[in-house]
């Protein structure tokens, strides 16, 4: 046997070793990810047996009179197979579906619109009050007061400032986004390990680039955690907006069935906010555990 050839099989278990090395830490990865991804889906079915199970029980336990409370089969009947009726002034349900999800659509925009604004200009505020102490010592007391006042005796003056529009609902839906985002992410960007920050100052690094390299990933955690809890806060800021400025979507179909006692509407666009929102969450949810899966595993700790 010649040389080469000896070396070629001394050098082969070392290559697969570092094969194994590289492919073992990708499976385990991927396997904790489907793990918690399919955890996540579990928890949120059960989630939602769970609301049902309240939802029939709370009418049942307070007798709540059929024509103001609808159950689960009665939102189910209207959306899926309602038949229409003149006499009684019904809709089918393929009609009442049409309604339902043309402002549901209008929602949803809105509410986008509010979360990446107060999510954006949260994640911004918060780079800058770390860069910047002064400028933290400045503002947070004037942002902390301009949280304390309620958005609802704020609203009739931001319609008359930004108008009835899509700015309106950017500065609505982006106030109720803001403020969760400045704490949890600024709580994130503080928590960074002195060692690292020591290490970075020590070897002349700029605080831009500390901020990039190593504050950021180090706050992936509470920024995610700003993600999830905005949420449902942005579904608030639309439907905030919509009763108080625009007048349209899911917000203001809410208040006009409620005037005409159609409460088989009402309950139903309930029903479908809701579940949006915990579509939405579950998604970002999943983003997250991918995202912390491969840069901050060590963070995800109990997280399911």
């Amino acid at each position: 046997m010649g040389t080469s050839q000896r070396d070629d099989l001394v050098e082969l278990p070392t290559l697969l070793q570092e094969e194994d090395v590289e492919v073992l830490p990708r499976r385990a990865i991927r396997s904790a990810l489907l793990k918690r991804i399919a955890s996540s889906l579990g928890f949120t079915l059960l989630s939602v047996v769970v609301v049902l199970v309240l939802w029939e029980g709370f009418i049942v336990l307070y007798h709540i009179q059929p024509m103001i409370a609808k159950n689960p089969l009665d939102v189910w009947r209207y959306m899926f197979t309602q038949h229409a009726n003149v006499a009684a002034d019904l809709r089918s349900a393929a009609g009442n579906r049409q309604i339902l999800f043309h402002n549901l659509k209008t929602t949803l925009r809105d509410a986008s619109i509010g979360y990446v604004a107060g999510i954006v200009l949260g994640l911004a505020v918060s780079c800058i009050f770390i860069l910047q102490r002064m400028v933290r010592q400045t503002f947070m007391p004037i942002a902390i007061v301009l949280r304390s006042m309620p958005l609802v005796a704020l609203a009739p003056l931001l319609t008359l400032i930004f108008g009835r529009g899509l700015l309106c609902v950017a500065v609505i839906g982006g106030i109720v986004c803001f403020f969760p985002a400045l704490i949890n992410i600024m709580y994130g960007l503080r928590s960074t390990p002195q060692a690292m920050l020591d290490l970075m100052s020590s070897y002349g690094v700029s605080k831009l680039k500390t901020l990039r390299t190593v504050i950021l990933p180090s706050a992936l955690p509470s920024i995610f955690a700003s993600l999830r809890i905005n949420v449902p806060a942005s579904m608030i800021g639309a439907l905030l907006a919509e009763w108080l400025a625009t007048g349209q979507g899911s917000g203001q179909e809410m208040l006009t069935v409620e005037n005409t006692f159609d409460f088989g509407e009402l309950w139903s666009a309930v029903v479908l906010v809701t579940l949006v929102t915990i579509i939405a969450y579950s998604i970002v949810s999943a983003i997250e555990v991918a995202v912390l899966s491969r840069y901050a595993p060590d963070a995800l700790g109990g997280r399911p």
